[in-house]
């Protein structure tokens, strides 16, 4: 009788490290969630990601704190989430440093694919491909003339942009004779376009359809292989000649590679089920985004295709930043 007491009260002693371990697991996260970001407060990163801490906290049962740790184009937060070893911190990044910053930089402090892992797409939204608004009625001749000699200046809101390589694939496939003029924002852009400094830029949707829709700026293409609901009835990148140029600026929410899969797991599911509801797919469209796919393996199919184009680009166009 002792010897079989003994035994029970070992394999009971053996058993609770598991019980702990597995509870554990359930319980994470233990402690409150950083969720960076790396853009300027007010930015559309930064207003996405405050979008979804709210309904993130109430998911994970600990508060979702958005931190903003800005520059370099995102670079800088992408770093950061990256190397966080604390289990407990996460990013919304663009697609610029998932995509092309390894392209475009010599030294990036982080790699891309082995140093983030996918959570979910938030939103994607295409480029317009905008003018001044006495291009309107003669874009066809303009296009033309593009292609038989004529030089033209085209904007964008600084060298390695989405505005700067989309406007580069559209070059490559309609032959135009454009030259880059990089500009410290958006702004500055659509003031050298409505000053008739350069003749075209590639800008989202919801900086530039309020103005084309004014009279302000003429709308010339959309930057997709089809038409877009967020910039009504501009043509698609087809119906100009520009074959199946598909660029758009989205933002997505990673995690350091070294977090737990069954942590990152958990993220994804609450990720997903948060960004389908319907109060959050109405505000994200009001703010000019469109949701698909929000899966974490949607969005690594996405990061791998987006970098195989700007890879191609950038390496053909030596373009690189410092």
């Amino acid at each position: 009788m002792p010897v079989r007491r003994a035994a029970l009260l070992l394999c009971a002693a053996a058993c609770l490290p598991l019980s702990a371990q597995a509870q554990g697991k359930a319980d994470w996260p233990t402690r409150p969630i950083r969720l960076i970001v790396g853009y300027a407060s007010g930015s559309s990163p930064d207003v996405q990601a405050r979008l979804l801490a709210e309904p993130l906290t109430k998911a994970l049962g600990q508060p979702v704190v958005v931190e903003n740790k800005g520059g370099a184009s995102g670079n800088i937060g992408a770093d950061a989430v990256a190397k966080a070893s604390d289990g407990h911190t996460i990013g919304v990044i663009g697609n610029g440093p998932l995509t092309s910053s390894k392209f475009l930089y010599s030294k990036l402090p982080y790699d891309p694919v082995k140093d983030l892992a996918p959570l979910a797409m938030i939103g994607s939204a295409p480029l317009v491909l905008v003018a001044p608004k006495s291009m309107a009625a003669n874009a066809e001749a303009y296009f033309k003339a593009l292609k038989t000699g004529a030089q033209g200046n085209y904007g964008s809101v600084g060298t390695g942009s989405g505005g700067h390589l989309g406007v580069e694939l559209i070059k490559e496939a309609m032959g135009l004779n454009l030259q880059h003029v990089p500009y410290n924002g958006g702004p500055a852009v659509v003031n050298a376009l409505m000053g008739d400094q350069v003749q075209m830029a590639l800008l989202p949707a919801s900086t530039v359809m309020p103005l084309v829709q004014s009279g302000k700026l003429a709308a010339l293409a959309v930057s997709s292989s089809k038409r877009s609901p967020l910039a009504p009835g501009v043509p698609a990148m087809p119906e100009i000649g520009a074959g199946n140029v598909d660029i758009e600026v989205w933002n997505a929410v990673m995690a350091p590679a070294s977090m737990p899969a069954e942590h990152r797991a958990k993220l994804a599911a609450a990720l997903e089920k948060i960004l389908h509801a319907p109060d959050i797919r109405s505000k994200l469209l009001a703010q000019g985004w469109r949701i698909d796919d929000t899966s974490a393996a949607s969005l690594a199919r996405r990061i791998e295709n987006d970098a195989r184009i700007y890879g191609k680009l950038i390496t053909q166009k030596n373009i690189r930043l410092e």
